[in-house]
């Protein structure tokens, strides 16, 4: 996987279902199931500052850190106030 984040622009909204979503594989969603749903954009956007420290530190998911590029786009989100 490129270290380059998955929107094409970097000035470029960033959505859930287009950017977000896609990102979590089944298996992550399965990982977290008992705590919350990946798949759910309301479930994302309540835990999603500790979605990010656990993406950014490389703990989540738990079979090997994002791309840097990944954690980036997915903090970029947050920051533009984690459109749906």
């Amino acid at each position: 996987m490129s270290d380059e984040p998955v929107s094409s622009a970097q000035g470029a909204p960033v959505g859930f279902e287009s950017d977000i979503k896609p990102l979590f594989r089944e298996s992550d969603r399965t990982a977290m199931s008992r705590a919350f749903d990946l798949w759910s954009y309301d479930d994302v956007v309540a835990h999603g500052q500790a979605i990010a420290g656990r993406l950014k530190d490389g703990s989540m998911p738990c079979d090997g850190a994002w791309p840097s590029g990944q954690v980036s786009l997915f903090e970029r989100w947050l920051e533009q106030g984690a459109a749906g």
